[in-house]
Formats: structure tokens, C-alpha cells, sequence
């Protein structure tokens, strides 16, 4: 598909016809828009690798119109998408640590609270039910996302009813139970995306949830922490937790994606089929390779911030200026890194991003190495804050490019007969080390210093670069 890309005109199936008409193009009457538009799909792209089914093959090829194949009705749903599989993660992974360490628990323990994170890790167990049990309202993916985000809307409003200095066993249960629905639901949020994207939108696409993912983060990272500094701790977790509110808006109003032909239908096609289809597509060894790419790519990065808000705690920072910080410094550079990111993936093929996106992820890792060397701050004055400023934008940056070509990696190697499994399988892959290598951080810190860590990080983030050469080289470009 050279030129301009095009809407799909197929209509000799029925699926193809109920699929066409989810996804049809609105006309784009704005001229911005048009502008925009224009300027990302000059030029000639290839198109991305679609790793089919025959049964979900089309007989015809696809063909070209003049049109333009932006949806940007979707590239909307993949805002909220971002936003609401971001916020419960990033108040797990920044809040509640800062929340912690503000009643003066160890690092240790801070640490450990990575483990109540394992259901990211074994997401995939249950990920076939997903795919096979319809909820008796709202459809397939859509009821099962009302679900989870009323539940995680409850989760963390609780948080404000507990003291870590009395009910930490509560406040285990809690993270376990959050943990648990917000894995649940970025698998359903992950399929939903995957379904209503074609693989010509998976770069521009996956890029906007990206940025809309970390753009979630500010809440609980940045104004959640300032209001902790200004009003109690429960009214905080009370007010973070209204910010789901739009995803349960976006699951009211949105369509539901039109159910394959190849929905699981016994025990065998939930559980069995699944896994088989993604280790005999392309062999066994490829599938190793590839599995062993999306532990080791995010694995330096993924270290590096497991504890950042300790970090900048321990450095003399107040909750004030690390939030502010975090919103000023860290939110426009990654909009803008995350929009520029897209286009360009779309110019460069998801291979070559990863190579590119991948080495800047790696060289932001050294800012902490940087702030790290002056140890801890007696006085915080306009130079103190610039370092931070540094660290974290360049840490927005490098981490959002990294991911948004990490999940459109992730969604390209998914067959769409077995999404919710297959995509379950490696994002929680990807979710391993930053639930249970991230739980040895707090030892690491306390055995080796912030610096030294740092450095390590670095060195760890190597591996998942030089498996670029197997799983996406930079000649083999799609």
C-alpha cells in the first residue's frame, strides 16, 4: 500500500462490512485538521505486517482511495483509553509510595508493596475468559470495562479511610485488589484499542494512548501530591479517584467492536489455541526471542523509576515542588515528545522507532545517574529545581517514545482472533520486572546507594536493545 493510505472499501463479507462501518471515516472540515493531516501521510508508507488468520483473510487486496484514513473519532477513544488505563497504575506506582513514605516507612517496605503488583504479571491466566465470557449488558468488551472501573473508582477512594501506621494489612488488600481490576481492565482497554485500530493506525494511535497514559500520571504524581501538602490525606485519594469518571463516560458512549467469527467457543479455543497460534506462527525460536525482547526492553527504565518519588524525596524535595515540577517540566515535553513520536513512527516503521526511541530511553536513564552524584540537598534553591526539572522531562520523554513503540511492537505480534490472550500474555511479560525485579529495588538502594543503582539501571537496559537485531531489524522495516 504506497501513497496515501486509504479506508477500507471491502464490503464482500459481512464482517468486513459491519467492520468498515465501525471504523468509516468522518469528513474533516476543519482546515488545522486538514493541514495536520496532510503533513503526517505525505509521502510514501508501508504499510505493518498483518499477522492473520485465513479465516480472517479478505479475498481481495486492499485497495486505495483518495481519502485520507485518519479516524480521528478514534484517535479520541485512544486519548481516554490512555488516560484510564494510566491513572490506576501510576497511583499505585507514585502515590501511594509517597503516600507511604510520609509516615516514615522504610524504603524496604516501600519496595516490597512491588510484589502486590503481580496480577500485571499473570494478567494472561484469566485473560481468555475475557474473550469468551459476554457480560449480560453493554457487549463483549464494553460491559467488562464499566466493571473494572466502577470497582477501581471504589478501590481508590478506600485509600482515605485507612492510616499506613495501623491498617497496613488493609492497605495490602486494597493494593491487591486495585492491582487485580486495573490488570483486568487494561486487558479489555488493550483488546478494545487493538480491535478498532488498523494496522496502518496502530503507530499514530498507540502513540496517543501513550501520551495520554503518561499524561494520567500527573494526577496522582504531580496534583495529587500538592494537594497532600494543603489537605488530608482522604480528600486526596477522593479526588484522584474522580478522575476516572471520564473513562466511565468513554465505555457509556462508545460502539462496541463488532465480535469475530472466531470467538472461543470451547475449553480448548479459550485456554489451548491461543498460546499454540502464537508459538507456531512464525516457530518457536522466534516466539522465545520475542518474549525475551519485551522483558528485557523496558526492563533499565522500568527500575530506574520504581522508587523516583522516594528518590526525590530523599534528595530534599517537598511533595510542592516535586509535583509542580512534574507538571511543568514533565507534561509538555512528553505531549509534545508523544504527538512528534507518532508522526514519526508513522514515517519510520515500528522497527526503526524502536531502535531510535530505544536509545533515547536509555540515554534519559543517566539523568538519574546525574541528579543521583549530588546527593542530598540541605537547601533547595532555582539550581536544585532545574536539576529536577532535567531529570524529569527528559525521563517523560524518553520513557513515553519507549513505550509508545514498545505497545504498537506488542500489538503488531497479536493475532486478532486471540486478542485479549495474546496481548495479555506479553504486556504482562513487559509488567514482570516492574512488579517483581522492581520489589528488590528498595535493597538494591539501601545496599548500593542511588548512584550506583542508577548506573546499573543503565547497564540492564542494554539487552533489550541487542535483541532489536533479531525480533525488529532495522532493514527489515514494517
Amino acid at each position: 500500500m504506497q501513497g496515501n493510505f486509504a479506508c477500507d472499501s471491502i464490503n464482500n463479507t459481512a464482517r468486513r462490512s459491519n467492520a468498515a462501518e465501525f471504523c468509516s471515516e468522518t469528513t474533516i472540515k476543519n482546515s488545522v485538521v486538514q493541514y495536520c493531516t496532510l503533513f503526517i501521510y505525505s509521502g510514501s508508507l508501508k504499510p505493518l505486517e498483518e499477522t492473520m488468520t485465513q479465516a480472517q483473510q479478505s479475498e481481495q487486496p486492499l485497495e486505495n482511495t483518495e481519502k485520507l484514513p485518519v479516524n480521528w473519532k478514534k484517535m479520541l477513544i485512544c486519548v481516554f483509553t490512555g488516560f484510564a488505563s494510566g491513572l490506576p497504575l501510576y497511583f499505585v506506582l507514585t502515590l501511594i509510595p509517597a503516600w507511604l513514605r510520609s509516615f516514615d516507612l522504610s524504603l524496604k517496605t516501600i519496595g516490597a508493596f512491588a510484589l502486590i503488583q503481580f496480577p500485571f504479571a499473570w494478567k494472561f491466566l484469566w485473560a481468555p475468559l475475557l474473550d469468551a465470557v459476554t457480560l449480560p449488558f453493554l457487549g463483549r468488551r464494553r460491559g467488562w470495562l464499566l466493571v473494572t472501573q466502577v470497582v477501581l473508582i471504589a478501590a481508590m477512594a478506600a485509600f482515605g479511610l485507612t492510616n499506613p501506621q495501623h491498617d497496613i494489612g488493609l492497605i495490602v488488600a486494597l493494593c491487591l485488589c486495585l492491582t487485580l481490576f486495573s490488570a483486568t481492565h487494561d486487558i479489555v482497554i488493550d483488546t478494545f484499542r487493538r480491535e478498532i485500530l488498523t494496522d496502518a493506525e496502530l503507530g499514530l494511535g498507540n502513540s496517543i494512548h501513550v501520551a495520554a497514559y503518561r499524561i494520567a500520571g500527573f494526577v496522582p504524581g504531580a496534583l495529587s501530591l500538592i494537594l497532600a501538602d494543603h489537605m488530608s490525606w482522604q480528600n486526596v485519594f477522593f479526588i484522584t479517584a474522580l478522575f476516572m469518571l471520564p473513562a466511565i463516560a468513554m465505555t457509556l458512549t462508545v460502539k462496541e467492536p463488532p465480535t469475530p467469527d472466531t470467538t472461543p467457543k470451547t475449553l480448548e479455543d479459550t485456554f489451548i489455541l491461543p498460546f499454540k497460534e502464537f508459538f507456531n506462527r512464525q516457530g518457536v525460536q522466534h516466539a522465545l526471542l520475542v518474549l525475551a525482547f519485551i522483558f528485557f526492553y523496558k526492563l533499565g527504565d522500568s527500575m530506574a523509576t520504581a522508587l523516583a518519588t522516594p528518590f526525590y524525596l530523599d534528595m530534599g524535595f517537598s511533595k510542592t515542588q516535586i509535583g509542580l515540577i512534574a507538571k511543568n517540566a514533565g507534561l509538555w515535553p512528553m505531549i509534545v515528545a508523544g504527538i512528534i513520536g507518532g508522526i514519526w513512527m508513522v514515517k519510520l516503521g515500528i522497527n526503526r522507532a524502536l531502535w531510535i526511541f530505544g536509545f533515547v530511553q536509555i540515554i534519559t536513564i543517566l539523568g538519574f545517574v546525574w541528579l543521583s552524584s549530588y546527593g542530598h540537598f540541605d537547601t533547595v534553591g532555582s539550581f536544585e529545581l532545574w536539576l529536577l526539572a532535567l531529570v524529569i522531562a527528559a525521563e517523560a520523554i524518553g520513557a513515553g517514545l519507549g513505550t509508545a513503540a514498545f505497545v504498537s511492537f506488542i500489538a503488531r505480534e497479536t493475532n486478532p482472533a486471540y486478542t485479549a490472550t495474546q496481548i495479555a500474555l506479553l504486556t504482562a511479560l513487559s509488567a514482570f520486572p516492574r512488579t517483581f525485579i522492581n520489589a528488590t529495588t528498595g535493597y538494591l538502594i539501601n545496599a548500593m546507594g542511588y548512584y550506583s543503582f542508577f548506573w546499573l539501571c543503565f547497564f540492564l537496559a542494554i539487552p533489550g536493545m541487542l535483541l532489536l537485531f533479531k525480533v525488529a531489524p532495522w532493514g527489515k522495516n514494517k
